[in-house]
Parts: C-alpha cells; structure tokens; sequence
C-alpha cells in the first residue's frame, strides 16, 4: 500500500514556507489532538500522521531529502523519519491541550480561580489654560459627572444586611464550558454575567448595580511648564465598578491657548519684534512682557539686519518637574514705511544720494557678483 505524501498529509503545497508547514501543522494538531478526542482511535491515527509528516518537513535535511527521494529517503538504514517514540513527543513544540486552550481560547479555563472583578471605566476631562498659567502653574475646578459607589449597600450591589452569594451555575468562576464540536469552549456565564455571584436581595438604592450616578467638583493641580495636549492622571477618579471592584481613572487633557505675542517650542520662547528703519539703522531698544508680568528691554544695535535674532538666558518656560528654564529669542523684523511726505520722500533721496558702498555692503557685494549697476 503506497503511502501518502506528506504535503498533501498537511495540506500544503510543495512550494510551502517553513511558516505555513508550522501553522497548517498546529491547525490540524488542535483538530486531532488526543486530549480533545478521548477514545477516539481515528483521531489518534490522524494526529500521528500529521505530527510524523511535520516532523520531517520541518528539517531543512530531511525535507530536501524527501523533496528528492520521496519516502524512500527513509527506508533501508536512510534518515529516520521523526515520530513519537512511543509518545506524543512529537507535539512538544505546539504544548499540551492547556496551552491549546489558552491560545486557542485566550482565556483561563474554569477551575483557575474566582472570577476576576472588572474596574471601573476610566473618564476624561479637558481644561483649557493660558500660557502666562502653563508657565506658573494653576489650581482648576472640574465638575464631573460620573458613577460612585452606593452609600447604601457600600457598592456591593446587596440590600443592607444581605450579601452576594456564589454563583451556583459558574461555582463562583464566572465563565462556563460547553462542548462544541471537537473543542470545550468557554463562555460568560449566563447567570451572573461573569462576576461569580448573584444578589437574591438587590439594594434598592442602586437596583443591584453596586454604584449610582453623582455630580461631583474636583480641584486639578496643572504643574507649572505643562505643555499643549499634557494628560494628568488622577488615581480612582474615574467611574466606580459594578459590586465594588476597583475604580477607573479619570485622565485630565490640558489645553494651552495661543499667545498673541510669544510662540513656545519646548521650554524656549520666540518672539518676533518690528522696529522702525530709523531704529534699525541708528539702534534703539524694544520693551517686552513676560510671562511672569515683567518686562525686559532689549538693546538692537545700530545697523541691526532684518531676522537678526537676539538671545535672552533663561526668560522662556520652566521645564516641567525641574528647575532648570528655557531661553526667550527675539527676532528682529525691519518695517519699512508704507506712508511717506513730500518731506520726508526728500529727505530719503538725500540719504541715497549720499550713500556709498559701506552704506549698503550687501547690495554693493551682490552687485559686484551679478554685474548689476
């Protein structure tokens, strides 16, 4: 009796990568598997089949030598074709039915334990600062609507004087097996919907639920450097569970407004200054606020260039949780005027017409460059 092909064995093509022999060989493992088949001789046949054909393709070796002689490769003294020497030896790399389970099913198999309480939701929030608050820091009240814990019943979900039982259908576990085929598959259980017991006496506060709604006001603390888009977490804020789990989390969003002056990157300020073509051309000094309501005068030098950018140590934001401070930078923009008078449109062409090379060095070196007059 001629034996099968091995890759039809897996059903694969001959042109399979190592990773499709793996994955076509745990599917059928699972399928054949003698722990999910108790008793069933077939199915013991099928799963040695297929644990010997994927023992011998999985070897680069031996799959080239049975790619060239077929079974023969392995008769008469040739390589011996892997098997489960008496075992099931040949499923090590794929584990026993627990782990088959537990990948298959993603879950714990009931017997695990009690089953676990689910926290409650976590909750979110937005406050809005200005940046002169984002550099100081500041105390904002939120008022949050959300689920708390029932007075009543101390979020058990009980009547007073009562207390939750054991689920008699789970045993406590909160999930349920049924048969399914081949496979045993867990489930939710029906009853208690997976928290593991039941309340014959719900409070009537809370209707069982273990918590009921409240309006409450929080005082959030935004430190001082926080910056656009910064999530402040605060610990058991959130919605309250069924039956008293733990709580969520409520996560305050801090939005910071724009300035009308300063831009921020980092720690370090930018603040873009117009001055005057007489300032700029005879120096002068510019005025500014800061963020901590104080203001600094900046000297711009004579002949100041447009875009000439002037540095001040330690005038930007404070780095959050440090001490260290950016810096503020202060970039020049020339205006030139848009409105002129006879008067001063005269006074502008004597300048001009006395003006030379080191007057206008850059104009003078582009036109030597370009051999413009």
């Amino acid at each position: 009796m001629s034996k099968r092909d091995l890759y039809e064995i897996l059903g694969v093509d001959r042109s399979a990568s190592a990773a499709e022999l793996k994955s076509a060989y745990r599917k059928l493992a699972k399928q054949y598997h003698p722990d999910v088949n108790p008793g069933d001789a077939e199915a013991e046949k099928k799963f040695k089949e297929v644990t010997n054909a994927y023992d011998t393709l999985k070897d680069d070796q031996s799959r080239a030598a049975y790619d060239q002689f077929g079974h023969a490769a392995f008769e008469n003294g040739g390589p011996q074709q892997g098997g489960f020497g008496g075992g099931f030896g040949g499923f090590s790399d794929f584990g026993s039915v627990g782990d088959i389970f537990e990948e298959f099913f993603g879950g714990r198999r009931q017997g695990g334990g009690r089953a676990r309480r689910q926290r409650g939701s976590d909750l979110r929030t937005d406050v809005t600062i200005s940046l002169e608050e984002a550099f100081t820091g500041v105390e904002r009240k939120i008022k949050l609507n959300r689920n708390a814990p029932c007075d009543t019943c101390d979020g058990s979900g009980a009547k007073p004087g009562t207390t939750p039982s054991t689920c008699g259908t789970c045993q406590g576990h909160g999930k349920v097996r049924a048969q399914q085929g081949f496979f045993m598959v867990e489930r939710p259980c029906h009853v208690c919907q997976g928290t593991g017991s039941v309340i014959s006496s719900p409070c009537t506060d809370c209707s069982g639920r273990g918590h009921v709604a409240q309006s409450r006001s929080l005082s959030v603390s935004v430190p001082a450097g926080v910056e656009d888009g910064t999530r402040i977490r605060l610990s058991g804020e959130g919605d309250a569970s069924a039956r008293g789990a733990e709580p969520g989390d409520l996560y305050v969003f801090v939005n910071v407004q724009p300035h009308p002056v300063l831009q921020r990157d980092g720690s370090d300020l930018f603040c873009h200054v117009p001055v005057t073509l007489t300032q700029a051309a005879l120096g002068s000094s510019v005025e500014l606020p800061l963020l901590d309501g104080k203001r600094v005068k900046v000297a711009i030098p004579k002949g100041a260039q447009p875009g000439q950018q002037f540095r001040l140590r330690g005038k930007g934001m404070p780095v959050l949780r440090s001490r260290a401070t950016g810096d503020l930078y202060v970039q020049i923009t020339v205006e030139m005027p848009s409105k002129l008078s006879r008067a001063q449109e005269k006074l502008l062409k004597q300048f001009e017409a006395e003006s030379g090379e080191d007057t206008y060095p850059e104009t003078a070196r582009f036109k030597k460059q370009t051999g413009a007059k």
